[in-house]
């Protein structure tokens, strides 16, 4: 999903998104309220942002902005996988493969995503399914990363 879907996945959930000077975070949640911090440069990286924001909206209670207690840890993991759901998706990673895509880059750009944010995907989809996982025809490896297609023979 690009930043425009991503505003529009918002407004179904109640979710007012604006643009803010934050300082100290890239988005912030509070209440039905989601800030983006109004100077981040490119559009991908505002919707990676506003993934994982919608994340927290769906997963997370309360303030849990202190990352030394484990059960906050464990929130923003929950927040984090939704967001990459929501943005990437195994089926993502498939329709980057199909369409051509034989690297990061180009799998990060054809996902209006950024490099390290579907670096992240990777790893947390290699920290729930293991080393690989089948989708549908597919088959998605995690390390290396490969996705093939699986074709059947008579």
């Amino acid at each position: 999903m690009n930043y425009e879907q991503l505003l529009t996945t918002a407004d179904q959930n109640d979710l007012v998104v604006k643009e803010q000077p934050l300082t100290d975070h890239d988005g912030l949640l509070r209440g039905k309220r989601i800030a983006i911090r109004k100077d981040i440069e490119t559009q991908a990286e505002k919707s990676c942002v506003l993934a994982e924001e919608i994340g927290h909206h769906c997963t997370s209670a309360g303030d849990i902005l202190d990352q030394t207690d484990i059960m906050n840890r464990k929130q923003e993991y929950r927040a984090r996988f939704y967001g990459y759901n929501l943005k990437i998706g195994l089926t993502g990673l498939i329709r980057a493969y199909e369409a051509g895509c034989r690297n990061l880059y180009e799998m990060a750009d054809f996902l209006d995503a950024t490099e390290e944010y579907l670096k992240g995907a990777i790893q947390c989809y290699k920290s729930k399914y293991g080393v690989c996982t089948a989708v549908d025809n597919y088959v998605v490896y995690f390390e290396p990363f490969a996705v093939m297609r699986i074709i059947a023979t008579d």
